[in-house]
């Protein structure tokens, strides 16, 4: 089955009101053009984005927040980002801070089907607040519930037709995951190749939990 879509058709899949998530932190594994179409060719707003920066300065997740197209922001590192930091600040936007190992734990139990996370990271301290607390062998842990989205946007190095990817170095952080937690997932690759010309031992994530394929270097 080619997965192989245009940009235009991926970002149809994008409605108001949805979670998007997206993959990447601080640059590494960001699906810029991607973004960056959803962002110049349609008017989506009222989303829940999940990444965990909620981007860079100059990135398209940045503008669009700029823009006020997100509602409500979840990740885990703001600290480098103005934007999300004062739109925070003035209450004009939800956000949720989850510790980063949470954070893909909760992604990752999405796609494994799970119920939810049991983790000590945040006990004692605001991540614990209206969270179920549980004691196991005399050690307190949060309920952590999985976090899924509507739809996932992705970045692969080399993608095949059939949606098998292969993604390089830090690139794979949330990128991995993701493919496994969302309705419908968006691998952007770099470059697309014919079914078999990928190593089965390179591929990264299998075509299996990609519904589609696009190019980053496609003009719309």
């Amino acid at each position: 089955m080619n997965k192989v879509i245009s940009k235009k058709e991926a970002i149809s899949h994008v409605k108001n009101g949805m979670s998007l998530m997206v993959g990447g932190f601080n640059t590494s594994g960001d699906p810029n053009e991607l973004v960056e179409a959803l962002r110049t060719k349609t008017d989506v707003k009222n989303l829940t984005l999940i990444n965990i920066d909620a981007g860079v300065e100059g990135s398209p997740l940045t503008t669009m927040l700029a823009e006020r197209r997100f509602k409500k922001v979840i990740g885990s590192f703001f600290g480098a980002n103005k934007e999300i930091q004062k739109q925070a600040d003035g209450g004009m936007v939800e956000y949720e801070l989850v510790p980063q190992g949470t954070f893909a734990e909760r992604i990752r139990a999405a796609g494994a089907g799970l119920g939810g996370v049991l983790t000590p990271t945040g006990v004692g301290t605001v991540v614990e607040e209206g969270k179920q607390k549980l004691e196991i062998d005399g050690k307190e842990y949060l309920l952590e519930k999985p976090l899924r989205g509507d739809v996932a946007f992705i970045r692969a190095e080399i993608a095949d037709e059939a949606g098998n990817l292969v993604m390089v170095g830090n690139a794979r952080n949330t990128n991995t995951v993701m493919a496994m937690a969302a309705d419908y997932v968006v691998a952007q690759a770099k470059k697309i190749v014919k079914v078999g010309e990928i190593d089965p031992q390179d591929v990264t994530v299998a075509g299996i939990f990609v519904d589609a394929v696009v190019w980053a270097g496609e003009e719309i």
